[in-house]
């Protein structure tokens, strides 16, 4: 069982390497699916607002790694 767990968490590391940055690219998607329909927000700028959002965290996880 040990084997196992120690293979998900391997796993897991593989795609969740800082936890920071991917709570922020999930709450960005939870923002464009469930808050963005309801601004009066164009259709057509829908997407463009959700690829600020990314890079703004992206930024943000730079800024921060940069530090230190």
């Amino acid at each position: 069982m040990r084997a196992v767990v120690a293979a998900l968490h391997q796993v897991w590391g593989l795609f969740v390497e800082d936890a920071s940055f991917t709570a922020g690219i999930l709450g960005c998607v939870a923002l464009a699916v469930f808050v963005l329909p309801h601004t009066g927000l164009r259709p057509v700028w829908r997407g463009p607002a959700l690829f600020l959002g990314l890079g703004v965290v992206l930024l943000e996880n730079v800024r921060r790694s940069a530090r230190g």
